[in-house]
């Protein structure tokens, strides 16, 4: 929904089971009038769609798509973004890194990010952009040598110049500005911003400027401008605040690069804080985070570097000492502690205060998809906590 004349808001539906497109449709018709009403009220009311493969080919036989968007258009309901990072099922079995799978090396992640594209530029209103979050080009630990992960940024690079050529296609052809924004996170192959501008110079823009200029006989300042205009990122807060950054740094940084945020993922992490007398309670209360579907790598600043537990049982066996560790653990947004721990939400009210008057994406989602594996005592009814959620933020407003 719209919060005022610069930002889109809504909530990220991997929040609800949908490894294909019957479960997914269900769980939207259970949940979102319901929230819209509570909410947006007789305004409309934007969704961020999670699709999986499966779900997206479903959703691409017969009328489906059809009766899906005339569902919206009742239901005043619209689509302005979507998250394409995990490709399979994302609730109820492990997940971990197979969230990365298949990654951009591969033709099957090309082929449903662009299947993916297809299907938003339906779904989206006439007069708005459209964007689609994805995967930071692979999992870190998949490529064992330095050449192995030269070569997936390399593969990588080249199936987005892809995406590039796509865009622009659907652009010419319907009016509708579309981008796809990557989502560094803890061990993906980019976690950072400084991650993200070596891609960018090291092998996108090179690799852009060459094919550009074969496949569309373009220069390299406008194959460049091709690049910055189409592939965004991602600025997910809880996972730029495990890699210790403060937003306005990292949005400046970008800025500079000429690299544009495509979408504002709002989350926060878990932070635990050191506290001998209680240290303890606070392993105790933070065991209670250990789940086994999702990764939850820790980070830690030890000078002014960041170290990265690649899941949160190394942590919990270790019991090393620490001044502070964030988890990559998606918790509620609207609390800023949880008993002996805490959340990163004061990162989002950083970017709050920053957006207000440099508005850097235009896109906003709410991603909180771990309320199923939540400790017992944060577990709440859904719709209520995702309500809860959407009224927090836009009180920030």
């Amino acid at each position: 929904m719209q919060i005022n004349k610069n930002f889109q808001l809504t909530y990220c539906t991997n929040v609800h089971p949908g490894l294909d497109w019957e479960t997914t449709f269900d769980s939207i018709k259970k949940h979102v009038p319901e929230i819209k009403e509570q909410v947006a009220n007789d305004r409309p009311f934007g969704l961020g769609l999670r699709l999986s493969n499966k779900a997206s080919e479903e959703l691409g036989t017969g009328q489906k798509l059809n009766d899906f968007k005339a569902w919206l258009t009742e239901k005043k309901v619209y689509v302005f973004t979507m998250n394409g990072f995990p490709y399979g099922n994302f609730h109820n079995e492990r997940v971990k890194d197979d969230v990365h799978a298949p990654d951009w090396t591969t033709k099957e992640r090309l082929a449903y990010t662009k299947r993916l594209f297809d299907q938003l530029v339906f779904l989206l209103p006439e007069g708005m952009s459209g964007g689609i979050s994805t995967s930071p080009i692979s999992y870190k630990y998949w490529h064992k040598t330095e050449e192995a992960t030269e070569e997936a940024f390399a593969i990588g690079a080249k199936h987005l110049i892809e995406i590039i050529i796509h865009l622009q296609n659907i652009e010419e052809s319907t009016g509708k500005y579309l981008h796809l924004d990557i989502e560094p996170e803890p061990d993906g192959m980019l976690e950072n911003s400084e991650e993200v501008l070596s891609f960018f110079s090291d092998y996108l823009l090179p690799t852009a400027k060459k094919d550009l200029r074969e496949k569309l006989g373009v220069n390299e300042g406008e194959a460049e401008n091709l690049v910055c205009k189409y592939i965004t990122v991602c600025y997910d807060i809880c996972h730029f605040s495990l890699a210790y950054e403060e937003p306005k740094d990292t949005f400046e940084k970008f800025k500079k690069a000429n690299i544009k945020i495509g979408k504002i993922q709002v989350s926060a992490a878990l932070k635990i804080i050191s506290d001998q007398e209680n240290n303890q309670k606070i392993w105790q209360a933070l065991a209670l985070f250990d789940e086994p579907v999702y990764l939850h790598q820790v980070t830690e600043q030890i000078d002014g570097r960041v170290k990265t537990y690649s899941d949160l049982p190394v942590v919990l066996d270790e019991k090393k000492e620490f001044e502070e560790l964030r988890a990559h653990f998606h918790v509620p947004i609207f609390l800023e502690s949880f008993g002996a721990l805490y959340s990163t939400q004061d990162h989002i009210v950083k970017v709050v205060d920053y957006i207000k008057t440099h508005p850097v994406s235009e896109h906003l989602e709410i991603e909180t998809y771990t309320w199923d594996v939540l400790p017992a005592a944060l577990k709440r009814d859904l719709t209520e906590s995702i309500v809860r959620e959407l009224n927090w933020l836009i009180e920030k407003f």
